[in-house]
């Protein structure tokens, strides 16, 4: 197996790409992601009348789908850009890996401190003073709006996917790593859009227990910070890259 299979297959991959996901998925559940969904699905989809019959609803949730996937490209493309520009500046700092990772580690357990609720100056999002237009047309337009003002917002989980795709050295993982972070952020948006009754429910709980929420995600992410300072996470790194070496699908 080579080319991009090697890349999926390599030790530092298969253990980032589950936190890449879980990053995502605790963005999503963060205080300036979670109780604007409803707006957010609104400003896609429009708002469909109560009286509407089941064949305006199948519709309706036919064109919200669409333009909630059309909105999650949107930020795709954005927070890929960003991993993938990372990923490659690793390649030329790989050199000074270590220390690098040791310094990232301390910006990521910083990160898991703002996310818990320290140092809140630090957690807000930018406010375009333009908006793009509703429904499909504006859904991807809507989307790297997202993808830009939220930046300094979700920044404690982007900022730990950030330091993996750079310790990664490769554009391309890079780029895995992104695409992981947003089907984590991505995919609960399109379980909303489903009308699914136990999403519904589920989102209804996050939103009671946010608090609680977000103490779990920033203790998770001083872990990592932990493992990445004290050079756990290179070794860890090194054990798991020679057993994948070693393994072969075919066998």
């Amino acid at each position: 197996m080579g080319g991009v299979g090697d890349i999926v297959m390599s030790g530092q991959l298969v253990a980032a790409i589950p936190i890449a996901l879980a990053a995502g998925l605790i963005s999503f559940l963060s205080p300036c992601v979670l109780p604007l969904v409803p707006g957010y699905l609104g400003y896609i989809g429009g708002f469909t009348d109560a009286s509407a019959d089941a064949g305006e609803e199948r519709r309706y949730r036919r064109r919200l789908l669409l333009g909630v996937a059309l909105f999650v490209l949107g930020f795709t493309l954005v927070f890929v850009a960003y991993t993938v520009t990372i990923g490659a500046l690793g390649v030329w700092l790989k050199v000074y890996s270590d220390l690098i990772i040791r310094i990232l580690g301390v910006v990521v357990i910083i990160m898991g401190l703002v996310f818990i609720g320290q140092f809140t100056f630090l957690q807000r999002q930018l406010k375009p003073v333009w908006r793009p237009a509703t429904g499909l047309a504006g859904a991807p337009l809507l989307g790297i709006v997202f993808g830009i003002g939220w930046t300094p917002c979700i920044g404690p989980t982007l900022a730990a996917v950030l330091s993996l795709s750079l310790d990664s050295g490769s554009a391309w993982r890079g780029a895995i790593l992104g695409v992981a972070y947003c089907i984590g952020l991505g995919l609960p948006f399109l379980l909303v859009a489903l009308g699914l009754s136990w999403v519904t429910g589920a989102v209804t709980f996050f939103k009671r227990h946010i608090r609680t929420i977000n103490i779990i995600g920033g203790v998770l992410l001083i872990a990592v910070g932990v493992l990445m300072v004290t050079g756990v996470w290179t070794a860890w790194m090194s054990e798991l890259q020679a057993v994948m070496a070693g393994f072969d699908l075919f066998l």
